[in-house]
């Protein structure tokens, strides 16, 4: 009777490998988004921290983002592929987003609008920044995606090239 073995493990002797991993592009890209999803985070909670009291609206939605961001970081480090489309379907809403709201920040500089606990400038400029760090995540998310992380392949854990279950050919 076969031995039953659960879904993505590797037979008896053999290795399961990932050779899209090992590629020193696939690396690079990983690296990318993970600091970029981490930058704008990042951004994001000091432009939250700092504006909160001007702050209208989805603030719930701000902290679940931040949340989100953080979350995608981690397990897109850990090589989970799928999380890129999604990261970067969320960072063009939040790219646009940050281009209408950024002017409002320059906007309340002027008398009658309360204070937030940074500058009005300084949280216009960290919104501006937020939108080419987008950018640059829509673009690498969608670039690690086609390098298909997901690839496995079964290879013998001796290191040999051949199948040991083939028959074998004769001479």
């Amino acid at each position: 009777m076969a031995e039953e073995r659960k879904k993505g493990e590797a037979r008896e002797g053999y290795v399961i490998e990932h050779p899209n991993r090992e590629k020193a592009a696939s690396k690079a890209t990983k690296a990318i988004v993970v600091l970029l999803l981490l930058v704008t985070a990042g951004l994001m909670i000091v432009i939250s921290i700092g504006g909160w009291s001007a702050l209208e609206g989805a603030k719930p939605v701000q902290i679940a983002y931040i949340l989100l961001f953080l979350l995608f970081a981690f397990l897109i480090a850990r090589w989970n592929r799928g999380l890129l489309p999604v990261a970067a379907a969320l960072s063009i809403i939040l790219l646009i987003f940050a281009a209408v709201s950024a002017p409002a920040w320059f906007d309340r500089d002027k008398a009658g609008f309360t204070s937030p606990a940074l500058p009005e400038d300084l949280l216009g400029l960290l919104t501006f920044i937020l939108v080419p760090v987008q950018i640059l995540l829509i673009a690498f998310a969608m670039r690690g995606f086609t390098q298909a992380w997901n690839v496995k392949v079964e290879r013998p854990a001796d290191g040999s090239r051949h199948d040991r279950d083939r028959e074998p050919q004769p001479a």
